[in-house]
């Protein structure tokens, strides 16, 4: 019976579009009581409903993240940015446009971390996820959100801000248009507004020889790095073609 059960999870999921169905269909069937809960899990997804939402978690850099609805879910190929980050071994931490808390909570040897996002979900979302090591998490715009006590002494600031342009955000796929809070897709006109925002307060947030991380896209990356290079960085681009990601590094000079 759950041999036919689970063909039934896999066929649906197939039917609906679902790329890596027999993987879904593992979560779905590990994380649901009972068959009527997996029926009704296997009935949102098939509607378009992120996996991540309805099992209320997502796995990240090893880890297992909560995710709620309504937040944004970390996408694989921000691995890279939390590894670009890692290879800086920074201390103190700032994660801004934080979501879901993922990428600030998976940087290895942080102790201490801050994070801030403008949607209160995404906050108690990653209030949750951040409390196992005592992270801070402020609601708010940006820099804003954040205590002035922290100014000069962050050792990285990583962001992963909305990046999509505005007129793009209708051709993203169902789930992500449909579920996700646009305020975490938007990135402007041009789609790198954010980026340019967050480079330019970010010098004096940072300890000196500190580096801002900015996950973008391979459309957006002169713009980005641009942006960095404008407000005063020695900027880089790094690339993975496994995780298909593109990271700006922004550096200050040791001062």
């Amino acid at each position: 019976m759950m041999d036919l059960a689970y063909d039934e999870v896999v066929s649906s999921l197939r039917g609906a579009g679902c790329v890596f169905a027999e993987e879904e269909a593992d979560i779905l069937v590990e994380s649901a009581s009972g068959a009527a809960e997996l029926r009704d899990m296997l009935a949102r997804r098939v509607c378009g409903e992120p996996l991540e939402h309805i099992v209320g978690w997502v796995s990240f850099c090893g880890r297992r993240i909560a995710v709620g609805p309504g937040v944004f879910v970390p996408r694989r190929r921000t691995e890279f940015l939390v590894e670009c980050a890692g290879a800086l071994r920074p201390s103190t931490l700032l994660d801004l446009c934080c979501g879901s808390g993922a990428i600030g909570l998976s940087v290895d040897g942080v102790t201490e971390l801050h994070a801030a996002d403008i949607d209160a979900a995404a906050v108690e979302c990653a209030r949750g996820n951040l409390a196992e090591v005592g992270g801070t998490v402020y609601l708010g715009d940006l820099y804003d959100a954040v205590s002035p006590e922290l100014r000069g002494r962050f050792d990285a600031i990583v962001v992963n801000a909305p990046y999509v342009p505005t007129g793009d955000i209708g051709l993203m796929p169902r789930e992500a248009r449909m579920h996700e809070p646009h305020i975490a897709l938007d990135g402007g006109a041009d789609g790198a507004g954010i980026h340019r925002r967050v480079a330019a307060g970010a010098p004096e947030w940072l300890a000196p020889g500190g580096h801002l991380l900015i996950e973008t896209s391979a459309a957006l990356v002169n713009s980005t790095l641009h942006a960095v290079v404008n407000a005063g960085f020695d900027g880089r681009v790094s690339e993975s073609e496994m995780f298909g990601a593109v990271v700006v590094i922004g550096s200050l000079p040791n001062r």
